[in-house]
């Protein structure tokens, strides 16, 4: 067992899943307490301090256990939820579509931000180079996945508050209504029915198709714009 390599691979997942789920939640607070909630600036958690955020099971455990089951193709967590009371926003709907909408753009720019330091990688030589390239790359994906799957429209997904915030009330109402049964939905069609069609020689990955395709063609475009191709 070559405790380098797996050294390695520990830090170069763990670092930008870390950052990318710290960004995340503080991105939720500072914009809520921006727009009338302090709840979470008062609980201390409009800050990038990754303690404050950081859930052992989510940021830490479950990632690591997709990154082996799906042999490194796969990697996604989630950070302790910023509190926030809608009621308290300025104009609860409106500003409950800005927080939510507030965690995946942070991820997006975070993204834009690994894709741009790529070019700093030359700068420096030999294993630290290459520490820092798996870094940023794994950082540019990272953040692309968790910005596409939480805009998936299913509360509690951030998605899911979005389209409940702009849709119209008979449509909406019905929608918030799913949010109790929310996770489980994600949790069955996401992850369970690709195991299902694996089980029955059958391609149902509905994650590869609702998430790691079109992040895969964002990251394409995100490098072509950024000059690294």
């Amino acid at each position: 067992m070559d405790i380098d390599k797996i050294l390695f691979e520990i830090s170069v997942w763990t670092i930008p899943v870390i950052l990318a789920v710290t960004f995340h939640e503080a991105a939720h607070g500072w914009v809520a307490s921006k727009l009338g909630d302090n709840t979470a600036k008062m609980l201390g958690r409009v800050t990038f301090n990754p303690v404050k955020h950081v859930d052992v099971f989510g940021t830490l455990i479950l990632p690591a256990l997709l990154l082996f089951l799906s042999g490194g193709r796969m990697m996604l967590g989630y950070a302790k939820p910023v509190p926030v009371d809608f009621s308290r926003l300025n104009h609860p709907r409106r500003d409950m579509v800005l927080v939510a909408a507030a965690g995946p753009a942070a991820n997006l720019i975070l993204a834009f931000v690994a894709a741009a330091l790529i070019h700093t990688v030359p700068l420096l030589s030999g294993d630290v180079a290459s520490w820092v390239m798996h870094n940023l790359k794994n950082a540019l994906w990272i953040n692309l996945i968790l910005c596409i799957f939480n805009m998936l429209p299913i509360p509690p997904l951030d998605g899911g508050r979005v389209a409940v915030g702009l849709l119209p009330a008979p449509l909406a109402i019905p929608l918030a209504r799913l949010e109790p049964a929310g996770f489980a939905i994600i949790l069955g069609v996401v992850f369970l029915l690709p195991i299902l069609g694996n089980t029955l020689g059958m391609n149902i990955n509905v994650f590869w198709w609702l998430v790691g395709a079109p992040a895969a063609q964002l990251q394409v475009w995100i490098v072509q714009i950024m000059g690294l191709v």
